[in-house]
């Protein structure tokens, strides 16, 4: 079995069920509501999370560039949109749950990069911007140990990458014997102990 489709794949999936639940938790009322994400609302920020993690997750899958219809698309003016995420992220979790998917490259149009590493930066587009949400409509974003150990491994393999276009902040200190999760965050620019304020991963 592909190594890399074992060591990701399960956290996919639990980062998928995670950010599903948080969805649900957001009203229509916070939609408009600003977020620690310079300034992105919450509708912004919502949009951009479905968009990545669950059109662009499975388009990734099945090679495919997301078509512009979708990448200017407002998910939240359908009152189920939260449903719709949930749904679509079953969708495109699933075109991943095939070890041969995450072989060889996945065409970015400037460049090529290798599927696996790929599907990896979205499971933390997942968890970090799933954060984000929850920050911003008062509620967790909870994950395993182990998702948040992947998840900072992610974070700290790419964090100056993310620095060079502007997409992480500098790394918040945390304390050392903080939570993994936190530990994470920390590493892409965000305060987990509060409302992060400045840049972070658009």
């Amino acid at each position: 079995m592909n190594n890399a489709y074992k060591n990701a794949h399960p956290y996919m999936v639990e980062c998928a069920a995670e950010a599903a639940r948080v969805a649900r938790g957001v009203t229509a009322a916070q939609l408009s509501e600003p977020t620690h994400c310079g300034d992105w609302d919450v509708r912004t920020l919502v949009n951009h999370w479905v968009l990545y993690t669950s059109h662009g997750l499975e388009h990734r899958a099945l090679r495919k560039t997301l078509p512009e219809e979708l990448t200017g698309h407002d998910f939240t003016a359908d009152p189920d949109w939260a449903q719709a995420y949930a749904d679509q992220l079953d969708r495109a979790v699933a075109a991943w749950d095939d070890p041969a998917v995450w072989e060889g490259e996945i065409d970015l149009g400037m460049a090529k990069m290798p599927a696996a590493e790929i599907a990896s930066m979205v499971v933390k587009e997942m968890a970090v911007h799933g954060w984000d949400v929850a920050t911003a409509t008062g509620q967790e974003f909870r994950v395993s140990d182990a998702a948040a150990r992947f998840v900072r491994d992610v974070v700290e393999t790419h964090a100056e990458l993310y620095r060079q276009y502007d997409g992480f902040a500098d790394p918040v200190p945390v304390p050392d014997d903080a939570p993994v999760f936190e530990r994470a965050l920390a590493a892409s620019g965000r305060d987990p102990r509060q409302a992060a304020v400045g840049k972070v991963d658009h």
